[in-house]
């Protein structure tokens, strides 16, 4: 799409965290191919910093999940599988059905509804030449409906689970990606919302959920 690299040389500020930045976005839009390795003097010189702090943000990304220690302790991208991908994405249902039912439980819903919908209008505002904001708005959509919920625990279980929803994006390839980030299907979901009806709310958030996972695995590999 001709996006810039993101392994590029960072400013001298916060160098593990922008290294952790560049490295996801790397590993999520596919730039870093699941099951490559990362050779440690070839990542270091391109991004500009020490070997030290290269391992600091490989050890966060094998923390959330984004990177695999192989034979000989060698780190490579994780790698999923259509099953995998498949019990993923029920999580996410699960987590996100209960917080898109809390959410419609709410007497006021409307600073919800405002919230989501601005979301959703930066991820079309994205369009789909910006894949990296596309991706950042469609996990601000999701993650913000548990974070709104005030439930903690709902909250850091998705966070929890972050990493390895970044690993499922583009399993399918960009195209499919891009189609699971369609805005009308989110649209669905806060219209169900807003109409106060728990069991609807949740109903949305299944059928997106299987929507976007049968999408992905039905990808010819």
């Amino acid at each position: 799409m001709g996006q810039p690299g993101a392994l590029l040389g960072l400013q001298k500020t916060n160098l593990r965290e922008q290294a952790v930045a560049a490295l996801r976005t790397a590993i999520t839009r596919g730039e870093l191919r699941p099951r490559s390795a990362l050779i440690e003097t070839e990542l270091s010189e391109r991004l500009g910093i020490s070997r030290g702090t290269l391992r600091e943000a490989l050890r966060q990304l094998q923390q959330e999940g984004l990177v695999v220690a192989g034979a000989r302790g060698r780190l490579a991208v994780r790698s999923l599988d259509p099953g995998e991908i498949t019990e993923i994405f029920a999580v996410r249902a699960a987590l996100e059905a209960l917080a898109a039912a809390e959410l419609a439980a709410l007497e006021d819903r409307s600073p919800v509804i405002k919230r989501l919908r601005e979301t959703l209008d930066r991820m079309a505002l994205a369009g789909t030449e910006n894949l990296d904001d596309r991706i950042e708005a469609d996990l601000d959509f999701h993650r913000l409906m548990c974070e709104l919920t005030g439930n903690r625990t709902l909250l850091h279980s998705w966070t929890s689970l972050e990493g390895s929803i970044r690993m499922s994006i583009m399993y399918g390839g960009t195209d499919r990606a891009v189609g699971n980030m369609d805005t009308d299907r989110h649209s669905v979901i806060i219209d169900a919302i807003e109409s106060g009806d728990s069991d609807a709310a949740r109903d949305s958030v299944v059928t997106h959920m299987t929507w976007a996972a049968n999408n992905l695995v039905s990808a010819d590999r």
